[in-house]
């Protein structure tokens, strides 16, 4: 049986209407809502001009590998947070800027960055310790859904 932990998900960035659909899918087959144990995602739940923020309960290892991959797939940034299970592993923050390799983060249960003293001594000044929480507060864009055919990025769906 798999170990099973709380997870939140922030996503954005500009994405077409079909790719939308199957972000829609995916976001559907991981389990996540809007809400804490909340219904079943819909395509109508996101809000306009805010970034698609996620939840779940009880996620298998933590784990929503589909969603963070298609986020990669299609430049979409996010902020993922997945608790910690007891001894097995800490909790953490993944930060995605939509380009390059996501970044991973120690938290805590309440989405706190931490930092140890091997980070510290890498980092090697106060300057550097404070360019690595900065790293860690990065703010996902809103989710923008764009028309194919608009290409001055008019944004359709509900608000």
């Amino acid at each position: 049986m798999a170990d099973r932990v709380s997870v939140t998900f922030t996503l954005g960035g500009r994405i077409s209407v079909a790719d939308y659909e199957e972000l829609v899918s995916v976001i559907v087959s991981e389990g996540l809502s809007t809400e804490w144990d909340g219904p079943v995602f819909e395509a109508s739940h996101r809000t306009e001009g805010e970034p698609l923020e996620l939840f779940a309960n009880e996620v298998a290892w933590g784990k929503v590998e589909a969603l963070e991959s298609f986020c990669a797939d299609h430049d979409l940034a996010y902020h993922f947070w997945a608790g910690g299970f007891f001894a097995e592993w800490s909790a953490e923050r993944i930060i995605y800027r939509g380009e390059g390799a996501p970044d991973s983060f120690i938290a805590d249960e309440s989405d706190r960055v931490l930092i140890d003293r091997g980070e510290i001594e890498r980092r090697g000044s106060f300057e550097a310790v404070l360019a690595y929480f900065d790293a860690a507060d990065f703010a996902v864009p809103p989710l923008v859904i764009e028309d194919e055919g608009d290409t001055a990025g008019k944004e359709v769906g509900r608000g």
